[in-house]
Order: C-alpha cells, then structure tokens, then sequence
C-alpha cells in the first residue's frame, strides 16, 4: 500500500443533466485508487486517469472537506444548486474504503452535507459506513438518506476472489438490516454481475432473495464491461488463474468496442433473467418516486421518469423513445408545465410521450410507469 496525500484542485462533479441510476446531479471521489482492488472496476481503465496500481497507489485528496464547504456555501454560488441527492460514492475509488478509518474524509463531507441541507445517497462495498449513522440519520430527518451497498453475488467465495479488500456479502446484508432498523432507506446494486460465474439463475435469485431478506428497498443490476487496456488485462489474468475454463467464452463475449460491452444478445437476455427475479420477489428495479418526487424539480422528476420507464420497457424487450424525450428535455431552460401545449415540438416526444407528461404535470405520477414496474 502506497498513500499519497494531495491538495485537490476540485472535488465534486456536475453531471449534464440528471443520473436517473443514482438521481444526483453531483457526484465526487474523495480518494484516487482503492484498497477494496476488486478485480473488475473500470476505475482502473486508462480514462479515469488514475496513476499508479490501482489496488495499492491510493490518492488522499487533503484538502476535500475544505473545497467541498466552498463549493457548496450558497453564500459563493451565483446560480443555485440543482436539488437532487449529493452522491457520496466515486468511480475512481470508494469513500469508506480502509484508510477512510484515519483520514475521515467522508465523515466530513456527510457533515458538510447535512449543514447545507442537502439529501445523501451513498454508494459503498464497506460496512465502515455505519460509523457514520449519527450523521446519516440527521439528513434523513432533515430531508433524505439512502445508502446503498454493491454486489456482484451473495456468493462469499467469489467475493473473496474478484473483491479482495471487500467486507464479506454476509456482513454487506447485515448493514443492511442495520440501517433499516435504523429508519434508512437502502439499495442494492446488483453490478456488476460476472459472466458464467455470477450471473447465473440460481445464483441471481439466491443474491436477490437474500437481498428481500435484509430489507431492502430497490434493487438496480447490470452486466459487466472490460474496456481494452489495463481493466480487460487484469480482469482475464484473473480469470485465467482462477477460472481458466471460462477464457475462450470471454473472447467470443467482448470484444475490443470502446464502451468495453458484451454481446448485445448477452445483455439482453441477461436484462431479462434479472427482470423474471425481481418481479416474482416484487422488488423495484429501479429507485422508487416516493423518494425523490419532492426533491425533484418537475422538470428533472419527469426525465428520471421517462428515463424509468424507458429503462423498464427495454427489459420487457419492447422498443423505447423515452429515453431520446428525457435527453431533449433536459436541454431545455423553461419548466415543461410553461409550455404544455407545445410539448411535441421537443424531438423525441411523440403523442404517447406527450400524453405521460401531461399526466405527471397534471396528477405527480404515471399510470404508465407504475403499470410497468408493477406497482398496480
């Protein structure tokens, strides 16, 4: 292990419209590099620009808490803040990873947080975060807290080869029930999921029953990307060691594309099994309404949505424009509900589009949305 203390010269990020995956519109990495060294994060591609060993070069960014507070003081803002959840949980290097236990960068960002009024969503692998529940619970009361916890499996002998650094899966669901005897709502994020080893059947509805049975509240899944370079090479020299009977398949599954996919028909019919489990258990794939709808401004409310139901009507293999209405509205300055009657004018929003606008704008819901993810 190899800690290197910096002066950062920003620490959160703006996203071009609303993450409906996370709803956030901010997100930040406290530190650069992870001890958790799961086999296979993306944070070790060479676009995140991490120096060093991924798993073993850790960036400290000294001066977090300091930029944070600037960033967030009102008092310095010319044009306020989107509302939406503060993400507390980076690509490039989870926040309460082990040397979080001294430096307590994410304790202080959770303060700064709750001081300007902001809701949290945290991502973490770590049970570390319970620490931080006095914190937690203040902003939950305050205006909302999530913490979600990932997964690749319920699998603990898996984890421990493709998660080296992580807490077990069975101390990940007992946090799980923790924060949820403690009034927290909490996620899973079921990603990604391995290849022949992880996304199997059996082994999907084991993790996702475990997962109802810890208390939780949604469930969000995806499959596994190895982009070319150094997070495809480390990710197969393992795969080699410990799996080697998988190789081959993985050459005929990824090729070299940019974005680091599997087979498009892989994907689907992955999507699909996914969406069998969490039916039968009657657990959202999605983060409910309930819990941004008065967070949201209409606007961005009604993107996440359209980008729900777009998400949710590709799982069931039916095509989707929802997903091109939401990105054309989120390019326009003036809320939807000034300009109702010119609602086609934006591209992708045809008449059934138009029709679920106008239902959110008139009631705060869709009928559409809820038929689809199985509320009624």
């Amino acid at each position: 292990m190899n800690i290197i203390e910096k002066n950062a010269k920003s620490i959160l990020r703006k996203y071009k419209k609303i993450d409906s995956w996370f709803i956030t519109h901010y997100g930040m990495n406290l530190y650069r590099g992870c001890l958790h060294n799961c086999v296979y994060c993306d944070g070790r591609a060479e676009r995140y620009y991490v120096d060093g060993e991924f798993g073993k070069d850790i960036i400290v960014k000294n001066n977090a808490s300091e930029i944070f507070n600037r960033k967030l003081n009102p008092k310095r803002k010319r044009i306020p803040f989107k509302q939406s959840y503060i993400m507390l949980g980076g690509g490039v290097g989870d926040a309460y990873q082990p040397i979080e236990k001294k430096y307590r960068i994410a304790r202080k960002a959770i303060k700064i947080i709750y001081k300007y009024n902001f809701p949290i969503h945290i991502l973490t692998k770590s049970v570390l975060v319970k620490r931080d529940i006095d914190i937690i619970k203040k902003i939950d009361e305050k205006r909302k807290a999530i913490v979600s916890f990932s997964f690749s499996s319920t699998n603990a002998k898996v984890s421990s080869i493709f998660e080296p650094g992580v807490p077990t899966p069975r101390e990940r669901f007992d946090s799980i029930t923790y924060f949820k005897k403690q009034g927290i709502s909490c996620g899973m994020y079921l990603m990604p999921v391995i290849p022949f080893i992880t996304d199997t059947p059996e082994i999907m509805e084991k993790t996702i029953k475990n997962a109802v049975e810890a208390g939780i509240d949604f469930i969000i899944f995806s499959g596994l990307t190895l982009r070319f370079g150094r997070q495809k090479s480390y990710f197969l020299n393992s795969l080699k060691k410990h799996f080697p009977e998988y190789m081959a398949e993985y050459k005929k599954l990824y090729t070299d594309n940019k974005l680091g996919t599997a087979d498009e028909k892989y994907y689907h019919s992955l999507n699909m099994l996914f969406y069998h489990i969490v039916k039968k258990y009657k657990i959202p794939c999605r983060i409910p309404p309930v819990f941004f709808k008065s967070i949201l401004s209409e606007n961005d409310f009604i993107i996440v949505l359209l980008e729900h139901i777009d998400y949710l009507s590709k799982m069931q293999g039916m095509p989707s424009p929802y997903g091109y209405a939401a990105w054309s509205i989120s390019k326009l300055k003036d809320p939807l509900r000034d300009n109702r009657k010119e609602l086609r004018k934006i591209k992708g929003v045809g008449p059934v589009t138009e029709r679920i606008i106008l239902e959110i704008l008139d009631t705060g819901k869709s009928s559409y949305y809820e038929k689809l993810a199985g509320y009624h």
